[in-house]
This record gives C-alpha cells, sequence and structure tokens, in this order.
C-alpha cells in the first residue's frame, strides 16, 4: 500500500465512447498535484462501442492509468468489487464513467481525503434527474436511514473510503446497493465520515439501469441480508455509531 497522501479512482463504463475521455481529463484535473500518488482504474464493462479502445489509448499515454476489460457486462457492482481487490493507494473512490459528476464537486470530493475515513457525497441539484427517479431516490433513503440509523443524506453516491478499511469488508454484492452496504458497515462499526455536497451535469436521453427487475431484486435481497447481519447476527459489531460525524452544506 502506497504511503502519504494517495487515491485509487475506480471508473466503472459500458458504452461511454463519448463521455470517457472528459471523465478522466476530469479527474485528472481534481487530482491536480494534490496526491503524493494515485492510480485509474477504468473498466469496460463489455462495451460495444470504442469504450475499450479508448480507455487503452488513455492508459498507454499516462503509466498511473490502467486498463481493466471485463469482457462481458458484469455490471457496476462488480468491477468496483475488483478495483478494490487492485487498489493500491491509501483510499478509494469510485466515479461512473459517464461524466456526471461536476468537474467542481470531484475537487471538492478529493480535497477532504484525509480528514475522515469516510466522505459521503450527496447530490443536492437533484432536479436535473426525471422526477421518477427522484421519487424513488428519496424513498430509498428514507427505508435506508429508518432500518440502519445512519441518518444520510444520500447512500449511492461516489463514495470516497480508507483502503485498510474497505478491504477488511467483504463485498458481498454486486447490486446497486454496493455502495449502501459498504457505508453502513464501516458507519456501524464507528469510522468517521464527513457528507459533502455535490453536483451533477444534466444528462439528456439516458434511461437508469437501476430500475430493471433484476436489479431491483438485487437491492431488495442486499437491504434484507444487511440488515440481518447488522441488527441480528452481528449486533454488536455494528452498534458503534461514529464519534466523528461531520455534514457540510452549500
Amino acid at each position: 500500500m502506497a504511503s502519504g497522501k494517495t487515491v485509487t479512482v475506480i471508473v466503472p463504463s459500458f458504452n461511454e465512447e463519448e463521455n470517457i475521455e472528459n471523465t478522466v481529463k476530469n479527474i485528472l484535473i481534481a487530482i491536480n498535484n494534490n496526491f503524493d500518488d494515485y492510480e485509474i482504474l477504468l473498466f469496460d464493462d463489455g462495451s460495444i462501442d470504442r469504450t475499450g479502445e479508448i480507455i487503452d489509448k488513455l492508459a498507454a499515454e499516462n503509466l498511473n492509468v490502467k486498463a481493466i476489460h471485463n469482457g462481458i457486462n458484469r455490471g457496476f457492482g462488480y468491477s468496483y468489487n475488483k478495483g478494490v481487490e487492485l487498489a493500491s493507494m491509501g483510499y478509494i473512490s469510485v466515479l461512473p464513467g459517464d461524466n456526471e459528476i461536476h468537474e467542481r464537486s470531484m475537487s471538492d470530493m478529493f480535497k477532504l481525503i484525509g480528514d475522515a475515513d469516510i466522505i459521503v457525497p450527496y447530490v443536492i441539484n437533484t432536479e436535473v434527474r426525471p422526477r421518477t427517479r427522484r421519487i424513488v431516490s428519496s424513498l430509498y433513503i428514507f427505508i435506508m436511514n429508518l432500518l440502519f440509523k445512519c441518518d444520510l443524506h444520500y447512500y449511492t453516491g461516489p463514495a470516497i473510503l480508507k483502503s485498510e478499511f474497505l478491504k477488511n469488508i467483504p463485498l458481498k454484492t454486486s447490486s446497486f446497493a454496493f455502495i449502501s452496504s459498504v457505508l453502513v458497515r464501516l458507519i456501524r462499526s464507528g469510522h468517521s465520515f464527513i457528507e459533502v455536497p455535490i453536483y451533477l451535469k444534466k444528462q439528456v436521453g439516458r434511461r437508469s439501469k437501476a430500475f430493471r427487475i433484476k436489479n431491483v431484486i438485487g437491492v431488495i435481497w442486499t437491504i434484507i441480508k444487511l440488515f440481518w447481519e447488522t441488527e441480528f447476527v452481528q449486533k454488536e459489531k455494528y452498534n458503534k455509531f461514529p464519534i466523528n460525524r461531520v455534514v457540510l452544506y452549500i
């Protein structure tokens, strides 16, 4: 594991030939020599466009960038889990390859690395997303807070976590609830965290895959297992809420 202030950025991508290059460009701007070392792990998740070719080119241009090809489409969670396994830096971040996160927000997140075990972003300009997605997202946050008592503003954002803690958590799911399950386990184990507001860019003509029946079932099953684990099987382990909790606002 690299010493000093270091970060691994995992970037899962599926058919993102129009966005992946700008995503990497904005990540490099956000990193901006503020780290002793970094690596960017670019995942091509079985794309049928030029995404794989582009990430190979980006990796050839920068030794800190690595291209990984899943071969077939395995899902965002799979790429995240694999990225955690390969990560060699002190903190681990995940950013989608669709260039949805505003570059200023990337910088705001990265600047906080080292100030807490976990950086938890939450979206404040939710109006850029379709109304149905906003309603489902609000309901999901309400249910998660009701069940797990973490009182977070958001559970599915591009969280940044300290590697030594994340690598000791069994990543048991590749469903869309993978970040949620990690956050609950770490926060309920007593790790410090900072919630930071982020902006999203409006994306026209893109539909979320989260509402596919397979993904919905995966999320529900993940939450049921997580509740059983934290409230019954290992309740004592997950009853240490953080002493250090900070929420930043605009």
